[in-house]
């Protein structure tokens, strides 16, 4: 059975610490005013997949960008779009998840629902960067039958909202995070700089880590589930994508700061990012829009550098809280060949770290 909540409580839910920040009211990516995430999700036998798409500003993103950076933490990742948001620093759709071997489905499905919408794109305005990212979801579903369609992009793109659901939905479908059910997971925080309170929220798309190395408050959680699963052996493998958002007016070379300190985030829970493993984190700004058509100088405004560690506490925060609330949100699901994973949920109160969900 699939645990979701458009609000995630999932860490009080069992007791654990969510860090020294206070949550947004929802915990999600969506406290970032604007955001709104959708799903599409494929569940039938062997197929076993989905789209997840977050929209991350409300109006034209292609006419008014958002500034926005990007971070290959380990780069064995298929993705579309980070060459440019690299090289100019903006944001101009919104963002797709998917697995490996649909990236270009979901591509032609968020360039076609740009082009629906911006007449100009391929003509006197240019082309479009659709950016789309992805992990291997192909132990739990049959990723050659390639059954993702550029359809379904379109699909979850209309149906955001600010509530969403967690876990094994949309493109978190068929990933696994430490041999456990993975999928998606958010979590927000909130932070005072000069006088003002921002929000950062992160969502993620976990799919990587041997159970051995799964560590939660400290604790080998991992190495004790192991005694009771007895999972395939595996190597450290998989992919982590991490989307970062905050409403905090900050420069794309700000924004790439936090990306890299996504990498805190995924470690606080065990993995070693390992050599086959794609984490890849992209973050924007939600501030200040970029006119496409600027002409002259531009006058954007920064938060100071100085209150620069109260952001990358809130980035580390919500992206560990993230991984976690992808496993706990996640049911049980049996996919491709009769493989299987089990919630983490599943194991609370049998495991160290992880105690029994409190009784309401």
């Amino acid at each position: 059975m699939q645990r979701t909540h458009s609000v995630n409580r999932y860490l009080r839910l069992y007791g654990l610490p969510g860090g020294k920040l206070p949550c947004g009211a929802r915990n999600t990516i969506a406290d970032v005013a604007g955001v709104k995430v959708g799903h599409v999700t494929l569940s039938d036998g062997g197929t076993q997949t989905g789209v997840t798409a977050l929209i991350p500003a409300s109006g034209s993103l292609f006419r008014e960008k958002l500034a926005a950076a990007s971070q290959v933490i380990n780069g064995f990742g298929k993705t579309a779009g980070l060459v440019q948001i690299d090289e100019l620093g903006t944001l101009e759709t919104p963002i797709v998840l998917t697995n490996t071997l649909s990236v270009g489905d979901a591509w032609r499905g968020l360039s076609s629902w740009m082009i629906a919408r911006e007449p100009e794109i391929g003509g006197s305005a240019g082309t479009v960067n659709p950016v789309v990212c992805e992990c291997n979801d192909g132990f739990l579903n049959d990723i050659r039958a390639q059954r993702v369609t550029p359809e379904m992009t379109r699909q979850a793109l209309e149906s955001a909202s600010e509530d969403f659901d967690l876990g094994a939905v949309g493109a978190g479908r068929g990933m696994s995070c430490y041999q456990f059910k993975g999928g998606i997971g958010s979590a927000s925080r909130v932070i005072s700089a000069g006088g003002k309170n921002y929000t950062v929220g992160s969502l993620v798309l976990s799919n990587f880590g041997e159970m051995g190395d799964f560590t939660l408050c400290g604790q080998p959680t991992g190495q004790a589930a192991q005694e009771l699963i007895k999972a395939e052996s595996l190597k450290e493998q998989g992919s982590c994508i991490v989307i970062i958002g905050t409403d905090a007016p900050l420069t794309a070379r700000q924004l790439k700061r936090l990306c890299r300190r996504a990498t805190a985030g995924i470690t606080r829970t065990g993995s070693i990012i390992g050599n086959g493993s794609g984490e890849i984190a992209i973050a924007f700004s939600t501030a200040q829009r970029i006119p496409f058509d600027a002409a002259g100088e531009l006058q954007l405004r920064a938060v100071s550098d100085t209150h620069a560690n109260a952001f990358f506490r809130a980035v580390i925060e919500s992206v560990n809280d993230a991984v976690l609330t992808s496993m706990l949100a996640a049911g049980d699901v049996t996919g491709f060949r009769g493989h299987s994973r089990r919630s983490l949920a599943d194991f609370a109160g049998k495991i160290p770290g992880l105690p029994a969900p409190e009784k309401k």
